[in-house]
Formats: structure tokens, sequence, C-alpha cells
């Protein structure tokens, strides 16, 4: 998966939103104003940075060269995927899908009603 599909991919899930929060370098994924994803603008190849839980994050870093603990955020809790292709599109995928599940069900009720509505 290249970064223009990554990033499509992440815009097209519910109320998602995209800004440039730290400068032109890094591109932000948020719903409700709570970030989920971090896609680098300027590395060859691009990174994207997601929440993981962390039993999760343990075997996917040991299982793939492509993916460490998050660069610049809470190791235990974010990891970042170089796209270089080693990962199959579905795992990642689904890591984004779980991502941004996570930081949904982190939500408070009355945001989550608010994501409903949209």
């Amino acid at each position: 998966m290249n970064k223009l599909e990554l990033e499509t991919s992440l815009s097209q899930l519910p109320a998602s939103q995209s800004s440039y929060p730290f400068g032109p370098e890094a591109l932000v994924f948020k719903v409700m104003n709570k970030m989920f994803a971090l896609v680098s603008q300027k590395e060859d190849p691009a990174r994207v940075t997601l929440k993981c839980r962390p039993a999760d994050a343990e075997v996917l870093v040991a299982q793939y060269k492509s993916i460490i603990p998050g660069y610049y955020m809470n190791k235990k809790h974010w990891i970042t995927v170089s796209l270089t292709d080693e990962l199959p599109h579905h795992i990642l995928i689904d890591l984004v899908n779980e991502s941004y599940k996570l930081v949904v069900s982190k939500l408070t009720k009355r945001e989550k009603e608010q994501l409903q509505q949209q």
C-alpha cells in the first residue's frame, strides 16, 4: 500500500479529519479531535503511526521488520509502520481500523452520540 492509498483509507473512516498540527512533515488523522493516525510526509518510505493494544504491539514488532514501537509516541500504545510492502495490505487495513476503534472506544458518551449522528 502506498501513502496515497493509506491516506484515502484513513480519510474515509467516519468523522475522520486530517490536519498538519505539527507542521508539513506529519499529516494527522483525528476522530472527534482525538488522534488515531499520523502519516509522515517527507520520508521515503513513508511511515504511519497507529494506536495499538500493548500485547498486539509486542507481537507485531517481533514479527515484522517494518513495525517498530511508536516513533515519538508512547511506545506501549502506539506502533509505527514503514510502508515497505512487507506488511500485507489486509493487515495494514486491520491495524488502521483497530487504531480508529481504540480511539472511538475511549470517547465520552456524548462524543460517541455525536459520532453516531454524523
